[in-house]
């Protein structure tokens, strides 16, 4: 029981300045990298907490595939960190009211939710969380979990509108048109007869002077 709690509190600390580092990181590479080590540790705190099933999910959907995405991208990209904090002080105070607010509202739910709480019920041995978390989603909230896929979908379909739009800007290549390319419509051969030098009689006289 000690160590777990010695444990929870050090990856409370790495959890902490991870996320800290993402914000006040010069380099956005340097950001997503203490961003992954967020989620990783957030992860290794749900495995203390019992719930196996949404660490392993944590690290294989947000470490594994989108934060890796995300750091290829922003690689690719070549963000400009001047340019994106050009505005950090006339957005400053906005922001600093935005967070203080999120803050008190997670203090005041946490609160009543650790002041009402009581005991923790205690957790059979053969206890599967997956099983129950699965129970749960398709019968007691099944219609939640309909919602939310077709909100997902929805996401999907705008992304791909948005990126398959004809844009007058940008050159598209037609696998159809360059299968049936002809050798006709790509080269033009064309015959230039042969023209030989003739001497300029101008330069004659100063070509003999030099000799």
């Amino acid at each position: 029981m000690i160590f777990s709690t010695v444990l929870f509190y050090l990856l409370a600390l790495v959890l902490v300045v991870a996320a800290f580092r993402v914000i006040t990181a010069t380099s956005p590479v340097t950001g997503v990298l203490h961003l992954i080590l967020a989620f990783f540790t957030a992860s290794m705190i749900w495995m203390l907490l019992g719930a196996e099933f949404l660490s392993l999910l944590l690290v294989l959907v947000y470490v594994g595939a989108v934060m890796v995405l995300f750091l290829f991208v922003v690689m690719m990209l070549d963000v400009r960190m001047e340019t994106l904090r050009s505005g950090l002080k006339t957005y400053l105070p906005l922001g600093l009211l935005i967070g203080l607010i999120m803050v008190l509202e997670m203090a005041f739910v946490l609160a009543r939710t650790w002041l009402g709480a009581g005991p923790a019920a205690p957790i059979a041995d053969d206890y599967d969380n997956t099983r129950a978390l699965g129970i749960a989603m398709y019968t007691d909230y099944v219609y939640a979990v309909q919602v939310g896929g077709v909100i997902l979908l929805v996401g999907m379909i705008a992304a791909i509108a948005l990126t398959l739009r004809k844009r007058s800007d940008v050159k598209r290549n037609r696998p159809s048109d360059q299968v049936r390319v002809r050798a006709e419509d790509r080269m033009r051969l064309v015959a230039i007869p042969s023209q030989t030098e003739t001497p300029d009689p101008a330069a004659e006289p100063a070509q003999r002077e030099q000799k």
